[in-house]
C-alpha cells in the first residue's frame, strides 16, 4: 500500500510544478492576480517530489542494508 502513496506522491509533484508555472505566466497577465497559490503550487510539488525521492533511497538503503547482513548471518552460519 506504501508503494502507491509514493508513487501518486510523485505525481502529483511532477503535475504541479508545470501547473504552477503555468499559473504564475497566467498571473502576471492578469496583473498579479493568484501568483502566490502559483507559487505555493511550485514549492509543494517539489517538496512532493523530495519527500518521494528520500522514501524511495531510504527504502533502497534499508533494503540493501538487512540483505547484506542477512548474507552475513548466513555465511557465520555455515549456510
Amino acid at each position: 500500500m506504501g508503494q502507491y502513496y509514493t508513487f501518486f506522491r510523485a505525481v502529483f509533484g511532477i503535475v504541479a510544478i508545470p501547473t504552477g508555472h503555468i499559473g504564475r505566466v497566467w498571473g502576471k497577465r492578469l496583473g498579479g492576480r493568484d501568483r502566490g497559490l502559483a507559487m505555493l503550487a511550485i514549492v509543494t510539488g517539489w517538496l512532493l517530489l523530495l519527500c518521494a525521492l528520500l522514501i524511495v533511497v531510504t527504502y533502497g538503503g534499508l533494503t540493501a542494508l538487512f540483505a547484506r547482513r542477512a548474507e552475513g548471518a548466513l555465511r557465520g552460519a555455515g549456510l
